[in-house]
């Protein structure tokens, strides 16, 4: 099993928006996002290969990968093989202009 490391941007990114969705749609979307966590970190642990390579981000150094949570956000991460860790770095609104989030990815 691997392990499921965040950065803390990414960690407090996450964590801005699900204060953002309790104040604007209540304790039930926030919960919702907070299980979401879980269940990717679950699937993440076990199968640290099993999302889809991120196309925005295949020239980089790393094989960033991606997953889509509540229809809107990107998670951003990637698998050191040497370490047996997945780091997520980032948290993109897919709202958001791509070219300025692929230029928050070293």
């Amino acid at each position: 099993m691997a392990k499921v490391k965040w950065t803390k941007k990414a960690d407090s990114l996450f964590y801005q928006y699900v204060k953002e969705a309790l104040w604007e749609y209540g304790k039930k979307t926030s919960k919702k996002w907070m299980d979401e966590r879980v269940a990717m970190a679950d699937r993440l642990s076990a199968h640290p290969l099993s999302y889809t390579p991120e196309p925005l981000l295949k020239e980089k150094s790393k094989d960033y990968r991606s997953c889509i949570v509540l229809g809107r956000f990107k998670i951003i991460h990637y698998y050191a093989k040497t370490s047996d860790t997945v780091y997520i770095t980032d948290i993109w609104d897919m709202l958001m202009s791509p070219d300025r989030l692929m230029g928050r990815i070293k």
